[in-house]
């Protein structure tokens, strides 16, 4: 059983999905599933392996089926945290358990930084921090490159740029740079420029995620569960390298999952992961195993 609310401010309406019962039926929390820029579309798989437990999923303000009236374009991870804190509020089931992957991983450790007693136990799936990688400067100027890339040149040119930097192994050096730009049409992505200039992951709306400096003394104080979670395909990539060097902060070991950055995923994006393996792990994780 699914239903559709929407939760509406004078900020935000912001549409989310109650995959079970409320109150859950087992007495467990519900568990939250969160993304960005990637709506709740990116979960269905996912969240398809959870079927005794109460699952939401959501669009961010500004995506998907939620819409935005600050006038305002661009995602900063406190804005979204307050309305996440907002919409646990709303679902008067909290504190609630959290699977956050990429941007939306960065918003749940902002989360739990301003509203700790909102999540017990969180699992942040590669979290994109700029800031904790010992090449930060680097991986700027690399984000910077795809971003460039889609200004002149459009999605093809950017999302193309976008790959070679998170495929790119290890850190961001010289021969990175001395690489030609990105060929779009060798990822099968569109040549032809529609104009349009308004992604949120390749354009510099989203630089505010992955420039986010957590406050790791604020989180370690939290009584959140944080699990650091790690594809263990990316280990060696940004996305991988990410994760590992926060967790380390926090004085723990990433977590290996199976899989990439998007592991947990379906055909939902037309490059599946193993979901079935890496719904398996997040439930052991989640029941408290996290060898």
């Amino acid at each position: 059983m699914t239903t559709t609310h929407t939760l509406e401010t004078a900020d935000f309406a912001i549409v989310y999905d109650v995959h079970g019962p409320l109150p859950t039926a087992d007495g467990r929390p519900p568990l939250v599933m969160v993304g960005l820029p990637m709506d709740a579309t990116g979960f269905t798989t996912l969240a398809s392996y959870f079927p005794d437990r109460t699952v939401v999923t959501y669009d961010p303000r500004g995506l998907g089926r939620s819409t935005r009236k600050d006038g305002r374009v661009d995602n900063v991870p406190e804005v979204h945290a307050a309305d996440l804190h907002a919409l646990i509020d709303a679902l008067g089931a909290g504190p609630v358990e959290m699977f956050a992957s990429s941007g939306g991983a960065v918003v749940s450790l902002a989360l739990v930084t301003a509203y700790p007693d909102d999540v017990t136990t969180l699992v942040a799936h590669e979290p994109p921090l700029i800031s904790v990688v010992p090449d930060a400067a680097a991986a700027e100027r690399a984000r910077a490159g795809y971003r460039d890339a889609y200004e002149a040149k459009g999605f093809g040119a950017g999302m193309a740029g976008f790959i070679a930097m998170t495929s790119w192994q290890g850190e961001f050096t010289d021969d990175y740079f001395a690489q030609p730009p990105a060929d779009p049409a060798m990822f099968g992505l569109p040549t032809e420029d529609d104009g349009s200039r308004d992604d949120p992951l390749l354009s510099d709306r989203s630089w505010a995620v992955s420039g986010y400096r957590p406050d790791i003394a604020a989180l370690a104080a939290a009584p959140t569960r944080i699990v650091i979670a790690v594809g263990e395909e990316s280990l060696n990539t940004f996305t991988g390298r990410a994760p590992v060097a926060a967790a380390e902060l926090l004085g723990q070991q990433a977590t290996v999952f199976p899989s990439h950055h998007g592991g947990f995923a379906g055909d939902e994006f037309g490059y599946p992961g193993q979901p079935e393996a890496f719904a398996r792990k997040l439930r052991e994780v989640l029941e408290g195993n996290t060898e």
